[in-house]
């Protein structure tokens, strides 16, 4: 089987009704309505404005961090570090539950109304946060803001939708990179911001470049799945030919508001559903979910590092934080440069046909070096070491959380073909999930153990869960045929 191929029909639609009828599909031999006949030109065009919304999106997460405290300060009149901690990983609460709307929906309406509904919500958020009068309604909008989020679920399945898997590593490289960025660049100009023009200053930029995102998406994006597409191509020929046969392999005989709705609740399961059919989805969501979150342990730590043992300002602090994005930058490059040629190597040597599994060499690779990283990040500061060993440290976890991500992202999209929004969701939900609750068990853990010996624990237990990426190179495929949404036909 060509794993470029859909795997799978829709299982929540008889089939039967429509076996032995001609089927609308895209011409072979090229064909303008088929994404991944595009032109490279539009489609670079379309990576590059999945590219700015995902930087948009992180500026606007990670930008509040280095002035959380003084955010709560302000809404509340005293310290709260619960609350500075709150106000940043209650976005990873939203975005956990948002996937599941998100992803089932595109899947039934397309790519394209989707997301362009769902970054009005996220405008909308933006601006209520920025008018919050208190630290409740301010949570409540940055919940709002992460709910809306549908970059982090759709830009790895839009990529997808236009790329063959030979040539999805640089697309999936880049959109990894901009949130990275965004997460480097908001927090590098938010601290100058808040303390020259006040902390609201940087929501309204954000809620600016989410405007001029979502213009250029309404205006220049095209529906890039291909089920919608084909479902309105065999819509519009029935209509041209009044030939009632004509059909695709998304469509039933049953129409009408009945159907509909039973699709939309068959969408909403079906995240659920690829997961408990998948092993090797949940063994990768998880460890891909406590990969990430090592992220947000670092931004919630670091600002508190940098101002208590190392006397920085809030300036200074924001501007630290573009160590992680230089080492994230060069997981990129690195991933850019070497994953699809790996994946083009291994394909040859396994009888010029790839696999998923081809994506894994570099995720072990991260496994492997990223607990002492985290160990070394924790120790530097308990240890009183130079700060410039720390913001190593720090460029460090931002390289090889990269060389994790992307290969597992592409995994994930090579794995699950049309379902790979599906997929992508419960990647997304371990992270969020994990992005959430694991930071609020850093300050119980370092106050324990002390600073140093508390991340030499977390780092233990990162160094227990290298099995994990192991064992899915190892036995992927064979476990992949025992999911319908994975297995080859």
């Amino acid at each position: 089987m060509d794993e470029r191929q859909p795997l799978l029909g829709p299982i929540d639609a008889p089939q039967q009704s429509i076996a032995d009828q001609p089927l609308v599909d895209f011409d072979k031999n090229g064909d303008p309505e088929n994404p991944l006949d595009w032109p490279k030109s539009y489609k670079r065009g379309v990576v590059l404005l999945l590219a700015l919304m995902s930087f948009t999106v992180t500026f606007t997460c990670i930008g509040i961090v280095p002035v959380a405290d003084q955010i709560v300060l302000d809404l509340e009149g005293r310290e709260s570090k619960s609350a500075s901690i709150l106000l940043v990983t209650v976005w990873e609460l939203g975005e956990a539950a948002g996937p599941l709307i998100v992803a089932p929906l595109s899947e039934i309406y397309g790519r394209y109304p989707v997301l362009n509904v769902a970054n009005t919500i996220f405008i909308f958020g933006v601006i209520l946060s920025a008018l919050s009068e208190t630290s409740g309604l301010f949570i409540f909008a940055r919940f709002l803001t992460g709910f809306a989020t549908a970059s982090n679920v759709l830009n790895p399945a839009i990529i997808g939708d236009m790329f063959a898997p030979e040539a999805r590593g640089a697309g999936m490289s880049l959109i990894m990179l901009s949130p990275l960025l965004g997460g480097a660049i908001g927090p590098a100009i938010s601290g100058t911001i808040a303390e020259t023009l006040g902390w609201r200053m940087i929501l309204w930029i954000s809620a600016g470049l989410a405007i001029i995102c979502e213009v250029a998406f309404f205006m220049l994006l095209r529906e890039t799945y291909k089920v919608p597409i084909l479902q309105r191509r065999a819509a519009r020929l029935r209509k041209e030919t009044k030939d009632e046969s004509l059909k695709c392999a998304w469509e039933t005989e049953t129409t009408g508001k009945a159907a509909g709705s039973s699709a939309l609740k068959a969408a909403i399961k079906r995240p659920l559903l690829v997961m408990w059919d998948s092993s090797v989805l949940q063994i990768l969501s998880f460890y891909g979910g406590l990969v990430f979150t090592v992220y947000y342990v670092m931004a919630t730590t670091l600002p508190t590092i940098l101002r208590e043992v190392y006397g920085f300002s809030s300036a200074w602090i924001g501007y630290s934080f573009l160590a992680f994005s230089i080492g994230a930058t060069g997981g990129i490059v690195v991933s850019n440069v070497f994953l699809d040629s790996l994946y083009v190597k291994l394909s040859k040597s396994n009888g010029g046909v790839g696999i998923p599994e081809h994506r894994i060499p570099f995720m072990l690779v991260g496994a492997l070096i990223l607990p002492s990283v985290v160990a070394l990040y924790g120790w530097v500061p308990y240890a009183h070491w130079p700060v410039s060993l720390l913001l190593i440290a720090v460029a460090l976890i931002g390289f090889f959380i990269i060389l994790t991500w992307i290969p597992l992202a592409s995994y994930v999209v090579d794995a699950f073909g049309i379902y790979s929004a599906s997929g992508m969701t419960i990647v997304l939900i371990a992270r969020c999930l994990g992005g959430t609750l694991l930071p609020l068990a850093i300050p119980p853990l370092t106050d324990a153990f002390g600073l140093g010996y508390g991340f030499l624990v977390l780092a233990a237990i990162f160094l227990a869960l290298v099995p994990l990426p192991a064992a899915v190179m190892r036995y992927g495929q064979h476990w992949r045929q025992k999911s319908k949404y994975t297995r080859n036909e």
